[in-house]
């Protein structure tokens, strides 16, 4: 059974990035624009991983790893931060919220690839 990633982010472009990039490697692939629709979609049916942009409308990225964490079934599932944010700062936000990794846009597909496998593998 194939693993699923719910990719996270308002910017079409960026979920269709990543989709590209996962699919063809295997993975099964779960939308969301917003921190609100992809913890409710997360609720509904859990996924293997999560990948989110930290800047987004309704919840960002952050609330988003802290109300996964809060979440008993989800609380384990691994959360990468996908952002244009570099700075240390959020950085220790987003592992203070329980981000298990940080990946800047910009994003190589093969570094993209490499952190999922090591995450989830298939």
């Amino acid at each position: 059974m194939p693993k699923t990633v719910m990719t996270v982010d308002d910017s079409a472009t960026i979920r269709q990035n990543v989709s590209f990039v996962l699919e063809d490697a295997g993975y099964e692939i779960v939308e969301a624009v917003d921190g609100k629709e992809a913890f409710d979609k997360i609720q509904a049916n859990p996924v293997d991983l999560v990948i989110s942009d930290v800047h987004m409308p309704n919840m960002n990225g952050i609330e988003l790893t802290k109300a996964i964490r809060a979440h008993a079934p989800t609380k384990f599932t691994p959360v990468v931060l996908l952002t244009t944010e570099s700075q240390p700062e959020k950085k220790m936000e987003g592992k203070a919220a329980g981000a298990t990794g940080w990946i800047v846009k910009p994003f190589q597909p093969e570094q993209l690839l490499t952190v999922v496998k090591k995450l989830c593998p298939l």
